[in-house]
Order: structure tokens, then sequence, then C-alpha cells
């Protein structure tokens, strides 16, 4: 078991490097599947309205990426946190919104393209099927090193290569040089993949779910060299993960999506010992903690919405036993609970009148009707263990 009071130290945070304003993300759904859908009205780029059912997978999402700062994304599966790196990668072209690196826009054309992708790498969460099985670990590396003239002449690239493996502690390189991905461990494929994201020497680094698909035993290693990367070469990081607790450990700040959009914000501290949203609350709750006396009280019902018919209103609503009637009515903004702490719930208003206030129901049966509050993590669960 890991002290998540001893979690990796942050470093000092410097410019923002990579800044999302508004992204929105809308999949026209397949024909197959237009019959179940029901109609939905979309605006092109242009602002043109063309018809047809889409999935609203990702809707006005803003974030700010620092220099040597890691930036934890959670959220359940289908939340849009996947689809959120895809955009910031360029993976993706988003319905709406804007991209800023350094400061400017993000270039559309071929050349600004490379050079974005140069600046900007993505490590995907299946390691065995990022790495082509039919080339060995030098080709994987000097492939990006040649695209983008990094490597120089034969022996400098071999050097590079061996400086990238030692990077990511696999040593000794000429040992790894020559396997293949199926001649790896999965912690190994995956710092082969962090390696060959380093190669284009990158300035942030999207690792998405990066430890989801490894034993155990070995994340809590690679979710300390992402924390070394981030020291050492002043990366700043985006991690995406649906456990709150690696969340904790590793990250600087927490944002937290639901259905597409993002609920809450703030320090990783902050978000996961004073939770102010519903939805994180019954994150924490079903979290693992060691110093939990009784099983947790799960305070929310039902299953994520559909994408295609999203609820009106705040998207938890029909989940959240502290619904009030302003909820199903009116898309709550970003309330600021605490200095840098933002809560996306109608709980943390002040003015609202009776009617609006009127409770739509009654917490499901069995549970407190207060809030539920997290307590600090002391000897809180191993980063590893899933949620």
């Amino acid at each position: 078991m890991t002290d998540l009071d001893t979690a990796i130290p942050p470093a000092a945070t410097g410019a923002v490097l990579l800044e999302a304003r508004g992204l929105t993300k809308h999949f026209p759904m397949h024909q197959a599947a237009l019959a179940k859908g029901r109609r939905l009205v979309r605006r092109g780029p242009a602002g043109r309205e063309r018809g047809g059912p889409v999935v609203h997978a990702v809707e006005g999402v803003s974030l700010a990426l620092p220099e040597s700062h890691i930036t934890a994304v959670v959220g359940e599966s289908g939340s849009g946190k996947s689809t959120l790196a895809r955009m910031l990668a360029r993976l993706i072209k988003p319905t709406s919104g804007s991209l800023l690196f350094g400061g400017a826009a993000v270039p559309t054309s071929n050349r600004g393209r490379r050079a974005y992708t140069s600046q900007v790498q993505m490590v995907l969460q299946d390691p065995f099927s990022s790495l082509n099985p039919v080339h060995d670990v030098r080709y994987h590396l000097a492939r990006p090193l040649i695209v983008h003239k990094l490597g120089g002449e034969a022996g400098g690239l071999d050097d590079t290569i061996t400086g990238l493996l030692e990077r990511v502690a696999l040593t000794p390189a000429d040992q790894f040089l020559s396997k293949y991905p199926h001649e790896l461990s999965g912690g190994q494929r995956q710092r082969v993949a962090i390696a060959r994201a380093l190669s284009v020497q990158p300035r942030v680094l999207l690792a998405d779910e990066p430890v989801s698909m490894l034993d155990v035993s070995i994340r809590l290693g690679i979710l300390n060299l992402l924390g070394d990367l981030r020291e050492r070469d002043r990366l700043a990081i985006l991690y995406i993960t649906h456990d709150i607790a690696s969340a904790r450990y590793l990250a600087d700040d927490i944002m937290v999506m639901y259905a597409g959009q993002v609920v809450e914000s703030g320090p990783a501290r902050t978000v996961t010992d004073e939770p102010a949203h519903p939805y994180t609350q019954l994150l924490l709750s079903a979290a693992p903690d060691p110093d939990r006396a009784e099983p947790p009280s799960l305070q929310g019902r039902g299953s994520p919405p559909s994408l295609v018919s999203p609820p009106s209103g705040c998207r938890f609503h029909p989940r959240c036993p502290h619904a009030m009637a302003i909820c199903a009515q009116s898309t709550p903004p970003g309330f600021q609970v605490a200095p840098g702490h933002l809560s996306a719930c109608w709980l943390a208003a002040d003015d609202l009148d009776a009617e609006q206030a009127t409770p739509i129901s009654g917490p499901p049966a069995g549970t407190p009707a207060e809030p539920f509050t997290a307590k600090p993590f002391t000897s809180a669960a191993d980063p590893g263990e899933e949620m």
C-alpha cells in the first residue's frame, strides 16, 4: 500500500503551454442507428445548422496545461475524457472551440500540424496495440526521430535511442533494442511507448489511462516515471484516469468530467478532501479506502445518460440525490467554492428562491440525506487499485 500523503511533490509551475477554450465535439450517428436516435439539430463549424442525430461527446471544455504541471481528468467510462485528449492531440477535429499553444492559435496547415505534433505527444491506453508487433524496439524509437529529423547520423541515432531507453528506466538499453513487443512485459511496453513519445522532445504529454492495462504491482512505477518527467523535463502532462486515488497521488490539479462536461475542478487535495459536486462525492465514496470502517454508501442511482439526447439542465440531476427544480431547468455555471476550486452545481448557489430549490425527489432508500464528506487520504489506497 502507498501512503498518498507522500505523493509526488509538485514542481514549480511555469507558463501555460497548451490551452483549450470551449472545446466541443459532436459525432454524427451511423446510418444504422438513425431510426433509434431522436432527430437533433447541430451547428457546423461555420454556424450553419445541419440535421441528424449526434452524440454530444464533449461540451464546452476549457483547460490550461502549464509547464511542469500535471492535470488529471477523472470520470467514468463514456464521460468524454479520451475524446478530449484526442482533440488536444489533433487526432480528431473539434466541432467548435479553439486550441492555443504558447499563447498562439494552433496552425491548421500540414507544416503547422507536424510542428505541433513534435510539441504535443500522446501515450495511449493499451501499449500492446499501440506498438507494431512486426517491428522491434529500435524501429519504434528510430522512426519518429527520422521523420522529425532529430536523430542525426547513424551513430548519433543509436546514442539517442539508448538515451531514451535509459530515460524511461529500461536498462541496460542494449538488451531491449532488438526485442519485439510480445517479448516485453506490459510495463516495459508502456515505457517504450512513453520513450517513443519523448523521442521528438515534446513539451506536452497526453497520457490516456497509461496504467489501466497494467498489473497493479507495476502501475506505481509508471506513475512515478510520469512524475519524474514532470520534474526533470518540465513537461506539462494531462493524466486521464477513472481512478481518483491515483489522480490524487500524481496530479497537481484534478478536473472531473461527467457526460461530456466538466463538473468540478481544482487542486488535487482540495477536490479529494472537500468535494463540492455530488458526482465527485460519488466517485470518492466508491474509491477503495482501507480506513473506511463500513462499506461505502453510494449516493447516486441509475446510469449515465444518453449522449444522443442528454438531460436538460445539469446532466447529473437524474442520478443526484440532492436534485432541485432548477437542476432540471438550467445548466449550472462554475461556482467558486474555494480559491481555485470550481463546482458546476446549483448546491453552491446562494440566491435560489423557494421554487428553484424545491427538491425533485428524496435520496434513494438507505442513503443519508447529507452530502458525502470525504476524509483525507491518510493511508489511502494504492494508486494502482481500480475503482
